[in-house]
């Protein structure tokens, strides 16, 4: 499978982590929206999509976000969300893949991919200062 094309969308806020978004096309046939290119410690990394964990209102069955405090539906206080003890705050993500390479070389191919188009992008509107 080969990333046919890489679309970029840069941030314009500075200062922020996420630098971009992506959508990648393979073989022309399949595209994955909502790459994101995000400023790690260690340099530029690219993050595949996710979504927020939800959990259920024991009142109504409604889907809240993690970590919520009053259901989104019929407003009873919720329990917090317990912790692993062997976890420190903030530690566990509240977010999950929608879709991830598999290998770690399919991993940096998207990444080489994804980075390249984002420097691309970037040079053509140095004003932005991503």
């Amino acid at each position: 499978m080969e990333i046919t094309e890489v679309r970029v969308r840069l941030m314009n806020e500075r200062d922020r982590k996420l630098k971009a978004y992506a959508t990648m096309t393979f073989d022309h046939e399949f595209v994955v929206h909502d790459v994101k290119v995000i400023e790690g410690r260690k340099g530029l990394f690219v993050a595949m999509p996710s979504r927020r964990l939800r959990e259920s209102c024991p009142e109504c069955k409604f889907g809240n976000e993690i970590r919520s405090k009053f259901c989104s539906h019929c407003g009873r206080q919720l329990e917090p969300a317990p912790r692993p003890a062997d976890q420190a705050e903030g530690t566990k993500s509240e977010h999950r893949d929608l879709a991830h390479p598999i290998t770690s070389q399919a991993r940096e191919y998207i990444q080489s991919k994804v980075l390249e188009a984002y420097e691309a992008e970037k040079n053509k509107a140095p004003s932005l200062g991503c």
